[in-house]
């Protein structure tokens, strides 16, 4: 199995330690564009930074019969298709591919087309990989709670009502989470973690999602916590 990837070098990482036990020959490409490579000589597509450049889409809508993966966090796979004004002939499917999501024992799946489920379930087996598929919704499901709980932590270390190193401690001992709020946030990226509240915001209105005055003076001066 050929398999082509778009991503930063942290993400290509991911995914190559999610398909460590699948036969494949991985080619990953870092750059804004595919045309360094022959797109139809794949059997599967992963655009990891299809949120950052969703015009990548004219390269893969007349794949026909080919499986592509893309990262749709930020968007819907409906608003990308309406966007794009053309049939969409590949089999396009949504992942949360932001950092330190990719490689993790459930893979959220959405999917633009129900009739393509079976073409999902059939190369989930090949990969064995445990899947959840999820409605086709700005945010998915992980990323809507984790950055919920992230901008949450912001209000609270914007109030003086703990540090930053205490409320990460208290999360990984409390909820048994990999990393403290502060900490997870700096390893996914404050870009991505406003971008995708603020996108979940606008397609919601709803104020768990209203963005804390901290993460945003974080985002906009580029800095981490």
């Amino acid at each position: 199995m050929k398999i082509l990837a778009r991503g930063s070098k942290n993400r290509i990482k991911e995914l190559k330690e999610k398909l460590q036990n699948v036969a494949c020959d991985l080619v990953s490409v870092d750059h804004d564009d595919l045309f360094s490579k022959n797109i139809h000589d794949f059997d599967v597509i992963f655009d990891l930074k299809f949120d950052e450049k969703s015009e990548q889409l004219h390269y893969f809508a007349g794949l026909k019969s080919i499986p592509v993966f893309v990262c749709a966090v930020k968007q819907q796979l409906a608003k990308a298709q309406f966007d794009f004004g053309r049939k969409i002939e590949c089999h396009l499917f949504g992942i949360n591919s932001l950092p330190t999501f990719i490689n993790r024992s459930l893979v959220e799946i959405s999917i633009l087309n129900n009739a393509d489920y079976q073409i999902l379930d059939d190369l989930m087996k090949k990969f064995n990989w445990e899947y959840k598929v999820v409605e086709d919704r700005v945010g998915m499901v992980t990323p809507r709670i984790i950055f919920m709980i992230i901008n949450e932590a912001c209000y609270t270390l914007q109030e003086g009502t703990a540090t930053k190193e205490d409320i990460d401690i208290s999360m990984k001992l409390g909820t048994n989470y990999p990393f403290g709020p502060f900490e997870w946030a700096n390893l996914i990226g404050i870009k991505h973690v406003y971008e995708t509240l603020e996108a979940i915001y606008q397609d919601t209105h709803d104020e768990r999602y209203k963005i804390c005055p901290l993460l945003k003076t974080k985002y906009l001066k580029g800095e981490e916590f």
